[in-house]
């Protein structure tokens, strides 16, 4: 998932990849290959360098496969699920209406810098981004604290008890709990370093920091105070590489154990090539097309049905990304399988029906429509092959999109501004971790971009604002899920979405590496990793 203030600063099938033993002749004669990392070292083949290490700061992916390693939450994800489990809380309790939360944490438990970890600790940290006052405050910004806006007091009880007292219901709170920006930080280390800080990480997780080149490779060691028992990984070394064909080079090469988020060719190629393992997991992740439903053709709610119809979801997931995702319907991901709606009505791939459907809305002749796609970006899955598939399976019905290309920062730029009449569809992808995220922050009719939301093709429907709120305070799951489901089938009847696929995750190994699972939240947790 993306926030607030980060985004807002900021054909037949395309062929991306070169073969793998090219690959490998290529890093050769440019002398990148190297020898086999050690034992007890695992190199990890990232996407780019980290912005910052302080969890409650960032919103990137990239970032967070680091820190999960570093740092540890109150709660956390149940090993291959999104099931809530104890963290560095031992347990927790839940008042009746729903507003105060009681937290026992486990004993002993210190931070990478020696301090130790207790309910003081905790307060300090939703404090810090929570209260403009704090006097540390300054050492954000903290552009995921609107997970926890419904905090009013956190209170230390005992040196392990720690409350946190809610303005209101809030059922997501858990849940944001178990979010990276949840991580707990080491006050002292805080304090020390103020807005340096993210160079200067200190956590309670298995391991630490030991190296941070600039713009560079990320070295952690392992912690050998942490309260979670023995790791076997003495270093782990995230190199930065931003070009794939880098990070398959070098995989084949020996100078990486594994390599995240590959082109669809290249898993594909992996999956058959002796002496490597591709993992491949599929979690809360949403790709989608926004529609302009305000202005132009796409107001028409029988135009977006069209669009649904006369886009081949299946062909795009088989034949551009190479079963590199799912087809997905509306916006609760299957992977929050307690919420989703697995009888919801599809759009079945139709273009008969899509045609009586724009000659129906009295666009039987045709139209335009301008498509803004990024070159790239955080979960977007080969935008501009997509693009180009799109735009075949929408000619064949009469729709010519123009598609108009942006780098990726200037493309959030575009898009969270709202599309207009001259942007009639955009695509998008958000990761999340709670059924609430998406559609409180892109489908409300309070959350358009005049309002500081990410609402960009101005859809409104004051039932699925009800259903949202009622969502976000009901305590009980089974209730929650009802609300979320019925929420689900209005926005699948509304069209304001194409919504075409969920991301399987990636990542690449050599088989000498055991011990490591992709999550479905996307994080990349390393404490049981080992190498043969």
């Amino acid at each position: 998932m993306l926030s607030r203030r980060s985004l807002r600063r900021g054909l037949p099938l395309l062929r991306t990849w070169v073969p793998l033993a090219v690959s490998v002749g290529l890093c050769l004669a440019a002398g990148c290959a190297r020898q086999t990392p050690p034992a007890d070292t695992l190199v990890v083949g990232q996407v780019a360098a980290p912005r910052s290490l302080d969890p409650q700061v960032t919103t990137a992916l990239n970032d967070f496969r680091i820190l999960v390693n570093l740092y540890e939450g109150l709660v956390r994800y149940r090993p291959g699920t999104l099931e809530l489990v104890p963290g560095l809380a031992a347990s927790w309790t839940v008042s009746e209406d729903g507003r105060v939360y009681r937290f026992k944490l486990r004993d002993g438990v210190r931070f990478h810098d020696g301090s130790a970890f207790d309910a003081a600790a905790v307060r300090f940290n939703f404090q810090r981004m929570l209260d403009p006052e704090h006097p540390f405050h300054d050492t954000g910004p903290f552009p995921l604290a609107f997970f926890f806006e419904q905090v009013a007091r956190v209170v230390v009880e005992d040196a392990l008890t720690v409350r946190f007292e809610l303005r209101r219901p809030f059922a997501p709170f858990l849940s944001n709990l178990a979010y990276p920006t949840a991580l707990m930080v080491s006050p002292a280390a805080v304090r020390r370093w103020g807005k340096d800080y993210g160079r200067h990480p200190s956590g309670t997780g298995p391991f630490r920091l030991t190296g941070w080149e600039r713009g560079g490779q990320v070295r952690l060691a392992r912690f050998e105070g942490w309260h979670g028992g023995e790791v076997a990984l003495a270093n782990v070394i995230f190199r930065p590489l931003t070009d794939p064909m880098t990070r398959v080079a070098e995989l084949l090469a020996g100078g990486v154990d594994l390599a995240l988020e590959l082109s669809p060719d290249n898993v594909a190629a992996f999956r058959a090539r002796q002496g490597y393992r591709v993992l491949e997991a599929t979690g809360p992740h949403l790709w989608f097309l926004i529609l302009n439903t305000r202005d132009g053709p796409l107001a028409d709610v029988r135009v977006r049905r069209a669009l649904n119809h006369a886009i081949d979801r299946r062909a795009l997931v088989q034949d551009v990304l190479r079963d590199t995702a799912v087809v997905a319907d509306g916006p609760v991901p299957a992977a929050f399988r307690w919420a989703h709606a697995p009888d919801l009505p599809a759009y079945a791939h139709d273009p008969d029906l899509a045609r009586a459907l724009l000659a129906e809305a009295g666009w039987g002749d045709g139209f335009s429509l301008n498509f803004l796609v990024p070159r790239g970006g955080s979960g977007m899955l080969a935008p501009l092959a997509m693009a180009t598939a799109i735009q075949g399976d929408l000619a064949q019905v009469g729709v010519q999109a123009r598609i108009e290309s942006f780098e990726w920062n200037a493309y959030l730029a575009r898009v969270n501004d709202g599309l207009d009449g001259d942007a009639d569809l955009a695509q998008m992808a958000w990761m999340t971790n709670d059924p609430d995220t998406l559609p409180y922050l892109a489908l409300r009719c309070g959350a358009t971009p005049d309002a500081g939301g990410f609402n960009s093709g101005w859809y409104c429907n004051p039932a699925v604002d009800r259903l949202v709120a009622q969502a976000r305070r009901a305590t009980e799951r089974t209730e929650r899920a009802r609300l979320y489901r019925e929420l689900a089938r209005v926005v699948q009847r509304d069209a304001p979405w194409v919504t075409v696929a969920s991301w399987r995750q990636n990542l690449v190994l050599r088989d000498a590496v055991q011990g490591i699972r992709l999550e479905p939240s996307f994080a990349l947790r390393l404490e049981d990793a080992r190498k043969r």
